[in-house]
């Protein structure tokens, strides 16, 4: 696995106090001029125009919440005024409402490598990771029950590990915390289910799925995958893979407002014999026949639970218009080329020892985010939003930079370096200045 990219920060050379500032003004101009020139070329960058953003600002925490398509306030107050003000309870059947949950499903299945059927929106991550973690385990072979150990992506996002540790009491089976990078030699006889994230939300660290998933069925255990990092980021490819389960949210590059629901993946290969851990009327095969003995619909609808929450829903349907005619490898190529330049940028721009890239260099290893190790990251980003530059902060010392093909421009990335480069020149560096090599325990430990 490679190594954290490293910032060596140019120091200007030696001209006196006028020939700094020149070196600088033309080391600006020319970062500049090639964002300039990387934006003319980009084939994407006519969807910005499909988004509500400020020219005046820099968002770069579409990994946190991506921004709103212009589209989508008009969509939302039909459905506010005719659908529910107008239709009301009809809307059920005549806008379609109650089929909302597989019908979004299906739009957001080729942005992960799935086919038709295989995903079902609703609930939140927690919740579908709580559907997805139990539900794998109700799958294994009772031939086996050697299987008893729930193998937990230790760096994961907090909510993971709590879900997985109430499945865990649930089903009888514990859980074993394991860093990503030693998971292929803690896997064993005694492995049932293993859920890590595809991208660490702290690092953007990529971890390697289709690797990870052949050896989780090599060792005979089925692959939970947390997508929320990766969805609508890069391709993902779970039917090609092989993945047994996978939930993701839909708020961050799929961008589909605060808190919209989430989406839950159950493989076809399991979908006959998914139990889910939460049998809602929702999922029952026949609804509204009210009957007091749950039969489990066919497909992916037995993961859906109760009545679905209609206004977020159907917001995130119209924002997923912006994907009609988006290449995935269009965007990913952009992703790692934004990222590439900001890193380049954040080298030229900063000074010496206050950044460190906690996110790998290796294409391969690498998500759509930036995560900058620095000691005083708390006033650094603070400072940076107060000139507009949004970024976001993980305590205590990291500064994360998401980068959304769709709508962040090169322009956005060599703004936002540069003006990281004047904070970290006015805000002090605390002692001993210099950005240590190694990530404290504490920082992947912070959520």
């Amino acid at each position: 696995m490679s190594e954290s990219y490293e910032l060596h920060s140019r120091e200007p050379q030696s001209h006196g106090t006028s020939g700094a500032r020149e070196h600088h003004a033309s080391q600006d101009k020319s970062l500049a001029v090639q964002a300039a020139t990387l934006d003319s070329a980009d084939e994407l960058a006519p969807l910005r125009d499909l988004f509500t953003l400020h020219d005046d600002s820099v968002y770069l925490d579409g990994n946190s919440l991506g921004a709103l398509p212009r589209h989508v306030p008009e969509r939302v107050q039909d459905v506010i005024t005719r659908q529910w003000g107008e239709l009301r309870i009809r809307s059920w059947t005549e806008s379609g409402w109650w089929t909302a949950p597989e019908r979004i499903g299906d739009r957001i299945a080729p942005l992960v490598g799935a086919g038709q059927g295989r995903i079902v929106v609703g609930d939140s991550t927690s919740v579908n990771v709580f559907k997805a973690v139990v539900g794998a385990v109700r799958l294994l072979d009772p031939a086996e029950p050697a299987r008893d150990e729930i193998l937990v992506d230790a760096t994961t996002f907090p909510t993971d590990g709590y879900i997985a540790r109430s499945a865990a009491r649930m089903t009888g089976l514990p859980v074993v915390p394991v860093d990503p990078g030693n998971l292929l030699g803690a896997l064993g006889p005694r492995t049932a289910v293993v859920l890590v994230n595809h991208v660490d939300f702290r690092t953007g660290r990529l971890h390697d799925l289709p690797g990870i998933t052949a050896a989780v069925h090599e060792a005979g255990a089925l692959a939970v995958w947390d997508l929320c990092h990766s969805a609508g980021a890069l391709p993902v490819g779970l039917d090609e893979h092989g993945v047994d389960l996978a939930v993701g949210c839909t708020y961050k590059y799929l961008n589909g407002g605060p808190g919209s629901p989430a989406f839950l993946y159950v493989a076809e290969r399991h979908q006959a014999r998914f139990d889910s851990p939460l049998p809602g009327w929702n999922a029952h095969t026949d609804p509204f026949a009210m009957s007091q003995d749950f039969e489990a619909a066919d497909g992916a609808v037995r993961g859906r639970v109760g009545t679905p929450d209609i206004l977020s829903m159907l917001a995130l349907e119209a924002a997923l218009d912006v994907w009609e005619g988006v290449s995935l490898a269009a965007v990913r190529a952009k992703s790692l080329a934004l990222t590439d330049f900001f890193l380049e940028c954040v080298e030229a721009y900063a000074p010496p020892g206050r950044v460190r890239s906690l996110t790998p260099a290796a294409h391969a290893e690498r998500g759509s985010q930036i995560a900058l190790r620095c000691a005083e990251a708390p006033a650094v980003m603070a400072a940076l939003i107060a000139r507009g530059v949004v970024g976001d902060l993980r305590r205590p010392d990291v500064l994360r930079f998401g980068f959304t093909p769709l709508y962040t421009g090169f322009a956005d990335a060599e703004r936002a370096a540069r003006v990281l480069g004047e904070v970290l020149t006015e805000v002090p560096a605390e002692v001993p200045g210099e950005v240590p090599d190694e990530v404290p325990d504490e920082v992947l430990a912070e959520g």
